[in-house]
């Protein structure tokens, strides 16, 4: 088992909180090993955040730094998008937060598109947890990991005032 994974989004968007919750589920507690990079840039909200995970059952196959075929990829704000298709293959799970990516660019994937953003505000008060909704999403529909696993990362990673607003975020993505 292998799973590639690039998340795509702009500052403050929790590109990078997103991407430590889904490694440290699958390798804390799912027993898979995983490798993470993060690359941002030098603002601290806006600019381009970008997160390349390979999860896997060997430590063989999670030994490369960037991933070059995506079997998931995440956008949450338009950012490159054509230099980072090329990462993709008509097999790519591609999910969107199409209030700001136009789902029409990805229609040749496997698209899961919703205006994820303006779910957690309307549900939570804050657009700062869509990325838990979009994991949310994510875990049900293709099942790499256990709804479970992901909650326990998310309470070791988020911090005590903004744990009750990621968990109804998850779990509202969850039960899409």
């Amino acid at each position: 088992m292998k799973w590639d994974i690039l998340i795509v989004g702009r500052g403050g968007q929790g590109v990078l909180l997103l991407g430590r919750i889904i490694g440290l589920a699958a390798s804390k507690y799912a027993n898979y090993y995983a490798v993470l990079t993060e690359s941002y840039a030098a603002e601290t909200r806006g600019g381009e955040s970008r997160v390349d995970l390979t999860i896997s059952s060997t430590p063989e196959d999670a030994m490369r730094v960037k991933i070059e075929n995506a079997d998931i990829s995440i956008f949450m704000f338009p950012f490159n998008i054509y230099k980072y298709k090329s990462l993709l293959s008509k097999n790519t799970v591609v999910i969107v937060d199409s209030e700001y990516v136009d789902p029409d660019l990805f229609r040749e994937y496997k698209l899961i598109a919703h205006k994820f953003s303006e779910v957690a505000e309307k549900n939570t008060g804050t657009r700062r947890v869509a990325n838990m909704v979009i994991l949310g999403k994510l875990i049900r529909e293709t099942r790499i990991l256990d709804l479970e696993q992901i909650k326990l990362a998310v309470k070791e990673l988020v911090p005590e005032n903004w744990l009750k607003q990621n968990i109804l975020a998850l779990e509202l993505g969850y039960n899409m």
